[in-house]
């Protein structure tokens, strides 16, 4: 495992002008003018994709096998269970067809063990004492119930760094006023984002989106931030409130930077430049510790080097061969799992993605990937494979016509759905006057067209009026399930 600099102590000497600073301090942590965060970490991301550079993590994935079955209980019970002892993973492909996956059924059956053996949801493959966790996460248990993830003092260290990484493409800098506006209610995207951008000299204001539209944008008018980071959809409706409430546009406030996440939207082409007009900012989008670039070729995984990454059909759970364009569910194992609070071996969190190898037009390193889908959104129409992303995709590209935003109606349970497939759509400002049946055939027509193209589906359109869909200041829902009595 690579050592990371304790960067506060040498900001503090930095800063402090103690003799011999300058010559204590790595090159990298004194200039922002530097294309990278971590010069010597990510200008070796490629050595990584190299066969001697695949050569040296594998070796060390052996090893990481080899200590998680050591230190983890929950580990060894389940290698046992399979068959597996260590010494007996010798290739890429043994590994693949012989680990079992932690998926998120697993992870949340370890959870439910654990709730009932230790007395809290933490899960069974959680190997310290709870006295040594100083941070827990959740994800936002939108198809369930909620994943916890928790950090140890090393942990948050290298959570701090992968963000940092991340953050640092997109121009944030040391000194820098960022408006925290993504929810900090335990996800991932709220506490461990401020901790990294504290971690790299950037100044929060940490309002988080359950504070309200109103108390943020009031935040904003008085402390004038550089940087925003929130969904792309409250970014959308904060276009739309920010005149009501503070009598000027969302552009007036001047940011600079406008980093978005959580769900689809900061790399559809039509939202991006929704956006960067409205906000007179430039966009980002961010999943995870990734980050989108300027020329929005998929998000780079900065960090990549430190994970051993799997590409399988969806379907079968075979490898694919990871290769530029090549789609597939995504899986991964740090290639220091054993050091981790809560070990684990082949994590597969259900994203679909297609991976990108070749260099990126930016010219910033590390591979990119584009999400494709979740795995357990999918759905099946007359045979075809269709994700909400992509649905989306056509449906902002009519922006300003239609308002962006959607739902799906399902009357089964996924994924099969009996088509057509069902779209509630909500009509643009344009439209904010009643349009007349033939404009609004002509627009169907339209969108019916676009999405049997790229998707191979027709589907049946509900219209709706201009702001009748909630606006959500987290991940909205685009399902709308009537078997279960929603609408």
């Amino acid at each position: 495992m690579e050592k990371l600099p304790d960067v506060a102590a040498l900001a503090k000497q930095l800063s402090s002008g103690a003799p011999g600073a300058e010559s204590t301090a790595p090159a990298w942590l004194s200039d922002p003018d530097r294309p990278y965060w971590n010069m010597d970490a990510e200008l070796k991301l490629e050595e990584f994709t190299t066969a001697r550079g695949q050569e040296r993590a594998w070796a060390r994935l052996r090893r990481s096998i080899r200590d998680v079955y050591d230190v983890s209980p929950y580990w060894r019970a389940r290698l046992d269970e399979a068959g597996v002892v260590p010494e007996s993973i010798k290739t890429p492909e043994d590994y693949a067809r012989r680990v079992p996956l932690f998926d998120k059924e697993t992870h949340r059956q370890s959870q439910e063990d654990s709730l009932a053996a230790n007395g809290h949801a933490l899960g069974m493959h959680l190997r310290v004492p709870l006295e040594e966790l100083r941070l827990i996460c959740a994800t936002s248990g939108t198809s369930g119930n909620p994943t916890y993830y928790a950090y140890d003092a090393n942990g948050l260290m290298g959570s701090n760094e992968v963000y940092a990484r991340a953050l640092w493409r997109t121009g944030v800098r040391p000194g820098m006023r960022v408006l925290h506006g993504f929810a900090l209610s335990m996800f991932a995207a709220g506490v461990p984002v401020i901790e990294a951008l504290n971690y790299m000299g950037a100044c929060t204001i940490p309002v988080g989106a359950e504070a309200g539209t109103e108390r943020l944008l009031l935040q904003a008018s008085l402390l004038k931030p550089d940087v925003l980071t929130c969904t792309p959809s409250y970014a959308e409706y904060l276009i739309e409130k920010a005149p009501a409430v503070t009598g000027k546009e969302i552009g007036a406030f001047g940011f600079k930077i406008l980093i978005v996440g959580g769900e689809p939207g900061g790399s559809i082409p039509e939202v991006r430049q929704k956006l960067a007009d409205a906000f007179g900012a430039k966009i980002y989008d961010m999943q995870g510790p990734a980050m989108s670039c300027d020329a929005n070729e998929g998000f780079h995984m900065s960090s990549m080097g430190g994970s051993w990454l799997e590409m399988l059909d969806p379907e079968t759970k075979e490898l694919r061969k990871i290769e530029h364009g090549a789609t597939g569910e995504w899986v991964t194992t740090s290639l220091s799992a054993a050091r981790g609070v809560a070990p684990v071996l082949r994590m597969a969190v259900g994203d679909l993605y297609q991976v990108f190898t070749e260099p990126c037009a930016c010219g910033k390193t590390g591979w990119r990937y584009r999400i494709v889908g979740r795995v357990d959104d999918m759905l099946k129409v007359k045979g075809v494979m269709v994700y909400p992303a992509a649905i989306a995709k056509v449906v902002q590209g009519f922006y300003p016509r239609l308002s962006g935003f959607y739902r799906i109606v399902l009357d089964e349970p996924p994924p099969r759905v009996v088509p057509p497939l069902k779209l509630k759509i909500e009509l643009g400002a344009p439209y904010a006057a009643e349009p007349g049946a033939a404009v609004l055939d002509a627009l169907a027509q339209e969108v019916e067209d676009k999405m049997h193209n790229a998707l191979k589906i027709r589907p049946q359109i509900e219209w709706l009026a201009p702001g009748s869909l909630d606006r959500s200041l987290h991940k909205t829902q685009v399902f709308e399930r009537t078997y279960l009595g929603q609408s």
